[in-house]
């Protein structure tokens, strides 16, 4: 299929930028997923790569070659909407056969190409059919039959199940994991605002915020060496917790005091200069334990949530509206207003000093 490269990319409306400095190379084969908050620039990220937005500067590659002026049909490019988009009075077949048609390709290979797509996205026995005649999930399959029968160079597909109920959404996200595995070679940009789509879909996440992008990485990079708080805290439900402190004891192992009864201890190496500097802990919900000795956090339960698999605490630190959640296995039975003491496992204590984890400074 196709490697793409990203250099410098920056968009602006007058004099408002949008994205800047966007630097980024994707390899054949890859799917690689933007994720990020409303209005971070994910969806125009991947429309400047279809040709839809123009590139105020910067280059976009592909195979090697700048396209920053070639035309959308010219980019071997396919891209499946938010929107499915179909003809209505179309069949499926129709509907999937129709930019091959005005491509004037033969009419049998257009059978064979249609054929071909219909059986990789188990659509065989609904060719005939009209989209009203289909559930949602089918007619996001047929949008993405669309874009296959093209066989293009690279697949975009911009939020294409944030129409769907959360029953379909799982179902149809199998579905795609599935369509990938059964395309290894092909290339894919998959924008996103859920991060479940993003943790189980991607060979690669790219984390977008403040104009530009904040991390690469896989999504167990992401999830276990965030590089700053705002990846920390997005990746992970729920969000990772922050508690404030200082270093006290630096090392191969460091120790943060984080107020008159609580420390932590974390894996993560320290200076002797180090020593006295305010920092942030971060530590996940799910990796939170009840405590035997000296606890990272000790609070009173403001609200339980039992799930069966999990029961969530939430507490109000320091009698603010700020909360700090643990997530403990199995149902257990913690009352409102009842004191508990968690601690964390050093190798799962995350620090932040300035907003950027120490793991990465250099």
């Amino acid at each position: 299929m196709a490697d793409l490269k990203l250099t410098n990319i920056v968009k602006s409306y007058g004099n408002t930028n949008v994205l800047k400095d966007i630097n980024l190379t994707i390899k054949t084969g890859e799917l690689i997923v933007f994720v990020g908050p409303s209005g971070c620039g994910k969806s125009t990220l991947l429309r400047m790569v279809a040709g839809l937005e123009r590139i105020t500067s910067g280059s976009l590659e592909i195979d090697g070659t700048v396209v920053n002026d070639v035309p959308p049909a010219e980019r071997g490019i396919a891209m499946v909407f938010q929107s499915y988009a179909l003809y209505p009075h179309m069949t499926v077949r129709d509907n999937m056969a129709f930019a091959l048609g005005i491509a004037k390709m033969p009419k049998a290979e257009i059978n064979i190409a249609v054929n071909r797509a219909a059986e990789k996205l188990q659509l065989t026995d609904y060719l005939d059919r009209l989209p009203k005649a289909l559930s949602g999930g089918q007619r996001q399959r047929v949008a993405i039959g669309r874009a296959i029968v093209r066989d293009p160079k690279v697949y975009l597909f911009d939020e294409p199940l944030s129409n769907l109920d959360a029953a379909l959404r799982v179902a149809t996200r199998i579905e795609i994991a599935q369509l990938k595995e059964a395309m290894p070679d092909s290339t894919m940009i998959y924008v996103t605002h859920d991060q479940v789509e993003a943790m189980t879909l991607a060979t690669r996440i790219v984390v977008l915020a403040n104009k530009g992008i904040s991390q690469v990485g896989t999504p167990l990079e992401l999830y276990e060496r965030p590089e700053n708080e705002f990846v920390a805290q997005f990746i992970g439900s729920p969000a990772m917790n922050l508690i404030a402190g200082e270093i006290v004891g630096t090392g191969a192992q460091t120790t943060i005091a984080l107020s008159d009864d609580t420390r932590a201890v974390s894996n993560v190496p320290t200076r002797p200069e180090d020593m006295g500097k305010k920092v942030n802990v971060g530590v996940r919900p799910e990796d939170l334990v009840p405590a035997e000795n000296i606890p990272v956090y000790k609070g009173s339960v403001a609200i339980t949530e039992a799930l069966g698999e999990v029961t969530l605490l939430y507490f109000h630190k320091d009698g603010r509206d700020e909360t700090f959640v643990a997530k403990l296995p199995g149902i257990q039975q913690v009352s409102k207003g009842a004191v508990v003491t968690l601690t964390a496992p050093p190798e799962k204590i995350h620090v932040f000093h300035e907003g950027r984890s120490l793991l990465y400074r250099d």
